[in-house]
């Protein structure tokens, strides 16, 4: 009998980093979760320290494997999931990060991004990124940190330097620094690759000035990509999947056929929907992506990210203090039965989908004598609902199709009131599964049948098993006066730091 009992998950998050252990069967074995330091520069910028991502990561696999009296002879596979466009740089001999990492939410490039708009580039980079122009993704962040310091740029030409995002950073430290990779969902993130001919584009690199040499190698997300330094667990340990955390949980959740759509309610909020062999272009200001490859065959999605989804129940804790933990925001939004016409527009980072703003910012409007901490903090779970309303109408338009129910996962998704306003809203059942970590899962899944763990994919994803049901139960009438209220509130946030700019980023 093979000693290969486990799966080991690390899911790489923008607040902390997790691991967990997956049995054959399926089930979570141990789990393992650490936060790590956040760091604001400025206002606008958002920076990681790497060596804090790499270690918080190492001490949670050890975590959990010490939990479940694990050996690494008996790990199959490490599956990695990741934050993505967070952006890295570092020293090829040394292994040294050359500057922070600029996390996905940083907005230092809104210029720059600015400048590409005006300059018409929007048209070369939605038809072979499938992405828009904005501060989110990698390769502004790329060219930032390459003008950070004299003489970058001529080292990474000469190929001095390594560009990662995080799952690539994390390989490289498993490796031993061996393997400079990425797999083909986060390389679809750095708006440096044609998601068409799946390969790094020259006019791409040259547009953003950045040297191919610093580039890492393309892997697919599932299959043998690495081996472990025997020295970090014991003994080797393959790593058979890396994919982007969205489309992790993506998998995770069983969106494994096309027009089946999730949403991760994380930090940001993210929906995805499985479109198949094909690529669909988005006309809503949605995201055509790659999520992930398998068996030498891809699969694309239309993608909403919003960069406001938890991160504004952080707010409410860390920024106003009218909470002392997260969990605690339902029970206190549950105290009014209304926002009373209270309403948080949480453009704290700009708007994402389908708005694409980097100048917009939170504003909190309706306000009267009477509003309490109650009604500002179900305004909060109200904005995290009201911006999926406004992503799911953008795919539902794209794709030409209904979504009959919408699949909810990750932190935020365990509040119940979250989920019955969230249903209230889109007027249709919200269905939160088991095992709410689906990031994780999927990076598993990936993993175990990147290394044969598992060799049937319908076994691991016929029985998604659903934990609970939300149906609408809110009158058309009151969801139409929210939407509407919600609207006009979007449109009063807009362009608030740069007026000049509102144009060009409507334009978008």
């Amino acid at each position: 009998m093979s000693q290969q009992r486990f799966i080991l998950a690390l899911d790489q998050g923008t607040t902390s980093s997790r691991a967990m252990l997956f049995a054959r069967s399926g089930g979570v074995v141990a789990s393992a979760q650490r936060e790590f330091a956040q760091h604001y520069p400025q206002p606008g910028w958002v920076e990681h320290d790497p060596r804090d991502i790499w270690q918080s990561q190492l001490e949670v696999a050890r975590e959990v494997m010490r939990k479940a009296g694990a050996q690494a002879s008996e790990i199959a596979a490490i599956g990695i999931a990741n934050q993505r466009e967070t952006t890295l740089l570092w020293d090829r001999q040394t292994g040294a990060p050359i500057g922070p990492a600029i996390v996905w939410q940083d907005r230092r490039t809104a210029a720059h991004c600015a400048r590409l708009l005006e300059s018409g580039a929007q048209t070369l980079i939605g038809q072979k990124t499938g992405l828009r122009i904005d501060p989110y993704f990698s390769a502004t962040k790329l060219a930032w940190l390459l003008d950070s310091a004299p003489g970058l740029r001529a080292r990474a030409r000469r190929g001095e330097l390594a560009f990662g995002t995080v799952d690539s950073w994390l390989v490289w430290q498993l490796s031993g620094q061996r393997a400079h990779v990425t797999d083909i969902s986060n390389a679809a993130r750095t708006a440096l690759f044609d998601i068409h001919a799946c390969e790094w584009d020259d006019e791409l690199l040259a547009l953003f000035d950045i040297p191919r040499a610093v580039l890492p190698a393309v892997m697919p997300s599932s299959g043998l990509i690495a081996h472990t330094d025997a020295a970090l667990f014991g003994a080797a340990i393959p790593v058979t999947g890396v994919v982007g955390d969205q489309q992790a949980a993506t998998f995770g959740q069983g969106c494994t056929e096309p027009g089946l759509v999730k949403n991760t309610y994380g930090t940001g909020l993210f929906m995805l929907m499985n479109t198949g062999a094909e690529p669909v272009a988005s006309q809503h200001r949605l995201l055509t992506t790659i999520g992930w490859q398998r068996d030498g065959r891809l699969t694309y999605a239309l993608e909403g990210a919003v960069f406001m989804g938890g991160a504004i129940v952080q707010w409410l804790r860390d920024g106003l203090g009218i909470i002392e933990r997260a969990q605690d925001v339902g029970a206190l939004a549950a105290q009014c039965a209304s926002s009373e016409g209270v309403v948080l527009a949480p453009a704290f980072a700009g708007l994402g989908a389908p708005y694409w703003d980097p100048y917009a910012r939170g504003t909190l409007l309706g306000m009267t004598r009477g509003t309490t901490r109650a009604h500002i903090a179900r305004a909060a779970l109200e904005a995290i609902a009201l911006q999926t309303v406004d992503v799911l109408a953008a795919m539902e338009a794209d794709a030409g199709i209904a979504v009959s129910e919408l699949r909810a996962d990750c932190g935020a998704s365990q509040n119940d009131l979250l989920m019955q306003i969230q249903a209230d809203l889109l007027d249709r059942p919200v269905v939160r599964p088991h095992i709410t970590e689906t990031t994780a899962l999927g990076a598993a899944r990936l993993a175990g049948l990147g290394a044969g763990f598992w060799s049937d994919h319908d076994e691991i994803t016929r029985a998604w098993p659903a934990a609970r049901r939300f149906e609408p139960a809110m009158s058309a009438d009151e969801r139409e006066a929210h939407i509407a209220r919600w609207h006009r509130a979007i449109e009063r946030t807009r362009g608030w730091e740069a007026p000049a700019a509102r144009a060009t980023s409507a334009a978008v």
